[in-house]
C-alpha cells in the first residue's frame, strides 16, 4: 500500500469534510452569531460528542482495531466476522441503555456541566430540550466507529473519511431550510444532529456488505459477552476509556468554566475549534486512521524496523506540514476569522474574541496532531496502559494551568491550557516510544529541522507584513474584497514557505512511503 497516496486520499475525504463543516460554522455564525442560545447548543452538543468519543471513537476503535487485525491476520476473515457479530451486539445493546439513560438524566446532566447556565431558565431548559433529542446520536454513531474500525483493517479508507460530510449537510440544510420555521431557530440544529447521525450510519452499510463484514445483532447480548475476543476487546478497552475521558472530563471542565465566563464564550471557543480542526483533522486525524492499521500489521509480524519507520514517517510529515498551520493560526488569526464568519449576527466583538482563541490553539497545534500520530504507536502493541498513565497527569496539569491562565485571559486561557497539554502529552508520548526502544530516528533530523525553522521564519514574517495591509473588520462592507485579501495573504504564505523549502533542498518525493 502506498502510504503517501493513501494519506493523500484520506485526506482530500477530509478535506471535503472540513470544508463543509466550515461552510456549516459559516452560515450558523450568520445565522445565530454568539449569544447564550448558541452557547446552549454547543453544551448540549457537546455532551453526545462526549459520550461518543469515549465509548465510541475514540476508545472502542483504540481496543478494537489492533485486535480485529490480529484475527484477520492470523486465524482468517470467518473468525474475523465471527469478532465482528459479537462486538456489535454488545456496544448495540450498551448503546440503546446508554442513550435511555441520557435522556432520562439530561437535566442534571446539565445542570453538573454548565452551572452558568442555571441561571437562565429558559436556556438551561432549551439546552436539556436538545441534549434529550440528540442523545440517539450517540448510537449512530457507535456503528459509524465499528464500521469505521472494520473497513480501515481492510484498507478501506474513504467512506469512514467521508462519513462527516454528511453531518455537515444536515446542518447546512438545518441552518437555511429549517431554522426560518421555528419558534426557537436553534432547535433546528439539534434537529440536524438527529438526522445526521442516520445519514452517516446508513452510508456504512453497502461499504460493509461489499466485504462481507456487515454486523449480525443478536437479540441476547449476554451470549456475545462470553466470546473470547469481546472480552479481549473490553480488557484493552477499559483503560482506553479512561484515557479517552481524561481529555474529555477535561473538556467537560473547561466547558462549565467558560459557561460561568462572558456570554459567547463557549461559542468563540467552538468557533476557533472549528478552524484548528482543519489541519489536525487533515493531518492527525488522517495519518493517525491510515498508520493505526499498518503498524498492527508490523507488529504481529515481528518488523521492529518497519514499525519504527512507519512512525519516523508520520512525524516527519507531522512537522513539515502542521508547523506553517501554527504559525498561520497565530499570525493571521483576525484574517481568518473576519472573513469567515464576520456576517450577519457575528459582530466584530466576536471577530476579536475567536481570534484570540484561535491564537491560543494555534500555540498547541503541533502537540495536538502529534498525539494522534504517537499514541497509535502504543495502541497498535495493544499497550494502552501507557497513553492512561499520561492522559491522567496531563488532565491534572491542564487543569493547574487553567488557574493560572484563565484569570489572565479569559476564555483564550482555556484553548491555551488545551494547547499546552496536548504539547506535554505528545513529550511524553514520544519519551516513552524512544525509552522503550519503540521508535528510533531515523538518520537526517538535524538538518530537517534547521530548514524548517528557516522556512518558518520567512513565513511569518511575510504573514504579518500581509495581513497588516488590510482592515479586516472594516472589508465587512465588502466581502468579496475581503476574501481576495485572504486569498492574497494565504498565497504569499505558501509560496515563502514552501518555495524556501525547495530552494533549501526538501523533495516531497522523499516523503513517499510503502507499507509491507
Amino acid at each position: 500500500m502506498n502510504l503517501h497516496k493513501t494519506l493523500a486520499a484520506v485526506s482530500g475525504m477530509t478535506m471535503v469534510s472540513r470544508v463543509t463543516g466550515l461552510i456549516r460554522e459559516i452560515l450558523f455564525a450568520r445565522a445565530f452569531g454568539a449569544s447564550a442560545y448558541t452557547d446552549a447548543f454547543n453544551i448540549a452538543f457537546r455532551i453526545p460528542n462526549l459520550l461518543r468519543r469515549l465509548f465510541a471513537e475514540g476508545a472502542f476503535s483504540q481496543a478494537f482495531v489492533p485486535i480485529l487485525a490480529e484475527y484477520k491476520s492470523q486465524q482468517g476473515e470467518e473468525s474475523a466476522k465471527s469478532l465482528v457479530d459479537h462486538v456489535a451486539t454488545v456496544l448495540m445493546w450498551t448503546m440503546l441503555a446508554t442513550c435511555l439513560l441520557g435522556i432520562i438524566a439530561s437535566p442534571v446532566i446539565i445542570y453538573l456541566i454548565a452551572t452558568g447556565l442555571k441561571g437562565n431558565k429558559e436556556v438551561f431548559d432549551a439546552s436539556v430540550w436538545m441534549t434529550r433529542l440528540m442523545f440517539p446520536y450517540i448510537g449512530f454513531m457507535a456503528f459509524v466507529a465499528l464500521s469505521g474500525g472494520i473497513l480501515n483493517t481492510w484498507r478501506e479508507f474513504k467512506i469512514p473519511a467521508f462519513t462527516p460530510v454528511l453531518l455537515n449537510l444536515t446542518f447546512i440544510g438545518g441552518v437555511l431550510f429549517l431554522a426560518p420555521h421555528l419558534q426557537q431557530p436553534i432547535y433546528a440544529m439539534a434537529i440536524a444532529v438527529l438526522i445526521g447521525g442516520i445519514l452517516q450510519m446508513a452510508i456504512q452499510i453497502p461499504a460493509l456488505m461489499r466485504i462481507g463484514m456487515l454486523p449480525r445483532l443478536a437479540m441476547n447480548p449476554l451470549m456475545s459477552l462470553r466470546d473470547d475476543g469481546v472480552r479481549k476487546v473490553l480488557r484493552k478497552m477499559g483503560p482506553a476509556v479512561f484515557a479517552v475521558s481524561a481529555a474529555q472530563i477535561s473538556l467537560m471542565i473547561n466547558t462549565n468554566i467558560a459557561s460561568r465566563l462572558e456570554s459567547g464564550s463557549v461559542s468563540w471557543l467552538s468557533y476557533a475549534d472549528r478552524l484548528m480542526e482543519f489541519p489536525t483533522a487533515l493531518l492527525g486525524v488522517a495519518l493517525g486512521t491510515i498508520l493505526l492499521p499498518s503498524l498492527s500489521k508490523a507488529n504481529f509480524e515481528g518488523n521492529k524496523e518497519e514499525y519504527s519507520a512507519l512512525l519516523d514517517w508520520g512525524l516527519r510529515l507531522t512537522f513539515l506540514l502542521a508547523l506553517p498551520c501554527a504559525v498561520g493560526l497565530a499570525t493571521i488569526s483576525q484574517p481568518l476569522t473576519a472573513t469567515l464568519f464576520h456576517y450577519g449576527k457575528f459582530d466584530a466583538l466576536s471577530v476579536a474574541m475567536t481570534s484570540k482563541a484561535l491564537i491560543a490553539y494555534g500555540v498547541g497545534l503541533l502537540g495536538l496532531i502529534l498525539v494522534k500520530i504517537l499514541a497509535p504507536g502504543f495502541y497498535a502493541q495493544q499497550n494502552i496502559k501507557t497513553p492512561v498513565k499520561i492522559a491522567v497527569g496531563v488532565l491534572i496539569a491542564t487543569q493547574l494551568m487553567n488557574l493560572i491562565f484563565v484569570p489572565w485571559f479569559a476564555h483564550a486561557g482555556l484553548a491555551l491550557s488545551i494547547g499546552l497539554g496536548a504539547c506535554l502529552n505528545a513529550g511524553f508520548l514520544y519519551w516513552g516510544l524512544r525509552r522503550r526502544g519503540i521508535y528510533t530516528a531515523l538518520p537526517g533530523w538535524r538538518i530537517f529541522f534547521i530548514r524548517l525553522a528557516g522556512a518558518l521564519l520567512l513565513m511569518a514574517g511575510v504573514a504579518s507584513w500581509t495581513a497588516a495591509q488590510f482592515d479586516w473588520v472594516a472589508l465587512h462592507a465588502v466581502p468579496l474584497q475581503r476574501v481576495g485579501a485572504l486569498v492574497l495573504v494565504l498565497a504569499a504564505c505558501g509560496i515563502s514557505y514552501f518555495g524556501a523549502l525547495l530552494a533549501m533542498g526538501f523533495r516531497f518525493r522523499d516523503f513517499k512511503r510503502i507499507a509491507n
